[in-house]
């Protein structure tokens, strides 16, 4: 059935990528006919996509643009009106980005200055990534277009991860990476799954997903969930014991988080392999049938494109923004948190993450909102996989290289409330159904955490040393 499903759905959608005829549809050139009846056993017909652009061997019809190079004016117009009206908001602060900029170098003294405009500069910098990324998904294979756009929607993090790795003072910033890595994995799974249920809730009584998107990414999260966790209940089962001597457990730690993150890094590969490869059929399938729900879908087709060369530019200007304003971000946490007294595990859980994955909450609030809950559910799940099983791996193996002790000795606050999400989400994915009352429960267990974190101190001879 599958497999049937499958032809069928590839069938569709080649229904509009065909030759144009002059019945329906963008009219065929007369000197393209009188090839198609004189020479269509020396060479193949070039393909056309539903605006009659000619298909470019190797990308997509969806993606096409019908242009080649840059085209300015076109490129900043299409960059603003972004993928969704959330996001089109979302580009009003791109004027924040050069006075975020300007700022640091300006007056190096206004820590919470350039921390606020720093953060909220990151959100307009995320978005163009997620919607360059998007763009130029676009052009490639469904369901490795999906992968490559949640990869790029995670660069953000890792970017965000790197940058407090290598500033790190000995391993002065290792507690917010790790409340970072959770958190990022918390705001996916209760946040944005939770507004998706919201907002696709809202126009609907319910709204049903497949049991392949589902059941494969809330399985991989409870096993990441065991394998980020594990290492925290180890250290904490023999932190009382007098017997052992006092630097092994830190240094049996690094070696059990050292193996984790291989571990993860080799079920990370599986996992890409096992969508793109092995089942692409099936996950092509579910993501066809998707589209056809989308009332817009007429609408979103005609839009204009980015071409790859534009997509190419717009990654890269994306990419620099994020980093500079990553840099400067992370120099002020120490200021928030000594002299703002705001404890690590509330930067590390909530103010990251929140920022880090703008972009990819937007594109899945979107999604779920035009009633395509499987690409909703893809990215959120897939953003938490790709937290769990790539970044949290390169964090720790960086670390590794650069001598920072990187583990994985997570404060049980934060450790509970990864396994309690989990069990939490996947007791909602488990029917196959969503509703809003579901979303509005799953962002108020994300608030309870963040109150929570609010009020939790930091460790011991760290930070502001009380939180508050």
């Amino acid at each position: 059935m599958a497999s049937r499903r499958s032809r069928d759905s590839r069938r569709r959608s080649r229904d509009y990528v065909t030759e144009p005829t002059n019945g329906h549809g963008p009219t065929v050139p007369p000197h393209a006919a009188t090839r198609q009846s004189t020479h269509q056993h020396h060479y193949k017909l070039p393909r056309y996509n539903h605006n009659g652009h000619r298909v470019t061997t190797g990308i997509q019809p969806e993606g096409e643009s019908g242009r080649r190079g840059i085209h300015p004016f076109k490129f900043l117009k299409i960059c603003f009106r972004s993928s969704c009206t959330l996001s089109r908001i979302v580009n009003v602060l791109w004027p924040i980005v050069p006075v975020a900029i300007a700022l640091h170098f300006a007056r190096p003294d206004m820590h919470l200055a350039i921390f606020i405009t720093n953060y909220i500069a990151m959100v307009p910098a995320a978005n163009l990534l997620g919607f360059a990324g998007q763009e130029f998904a676009r052009k490639l294979p469904k369901v490795l277009g999906v992968v490559i756009e949640t990869t790029f929607g995670s660069i953000v993090e890792i970017v965000l991860f790197m940058v407090l790795l290598k500033s790190s003072v000995g391993d002065t910033n290792v507690q917010v990476i790790r409340a970072a890595i959770l958190g990022s994995i918390l705001a996916n799974m209760l946040l944005c799954l939770g507004t998706c249920f919201i907002a696709g809730g809202m126009k609907r009584e319910s709204q049903s997903f497949h049991s392949a998107i589902s059941e494969a990414g809330s399985g991989l999260m409870l096993v990441a969930g065991m394998g980020l966790v594990l290492p925290a209940v180890y250290a904490r089962a023999l932190a009382e014991r007098t017997d052992l001597p006092v630097n092994e457990i830190p240094d049996e730690m690094l070696k059990i988080s050292r193996a984790v993150a291989i571990i993860f890094l080799v079920g990370y590969i599986i996992y890409v392999f096992f969508q793109t490869k092995t089942h692409d059929g099936l996950f092509d399938s579910i993501f066809e049938e998707d589209e056809e729900k989308d009332t817009d879908r007429h609408k979103d087709l005609r839009k204009a494109k980015l071409t790859l060369t534009e997509s190419i530019l717009a990654i890269i200007i994306a990419l620099v923004c994020v980093s500079l304003i990553a840099v400067f971000l992370v120099q002020q946490i120490p200021y928030m948190v000594e002299e703002r007294h705001i404890s690590d595990a509330f930067v590390g859980l909530i103010l990251i993450p929140l920022v880090e994955k703008a972009a990819e909450h937007l594109t899945a609030v979107d999604e779920a909102y035009d009633n395509q809950m499987n690409f909703a559910l893809a990215h959120v799940l897939g953003a938490s996989i790709q937290t769990a099983l790539l970044n949290t791996p390169l964090v720790i193996l960086v670390g590794w290289g650069i001598g920072v002790h990187m583990d994985l000795q997570f404060e049980i606050f934060d450790a509970v409330a990864l396994i309690l999400a989990i069990l939490v989400v996947g007791s909602f994915l488990r029917d196959g159904k969503s509703n809003y009352l579901e979303g509005v429960l799953c962002v108020m267990v994300y608030l309870i955490i963040a109150i929570s974190a609010w009020f939790y101190p930091n460790p011991e001879h760290h930070g502001g040393g009380g939180g508050h």
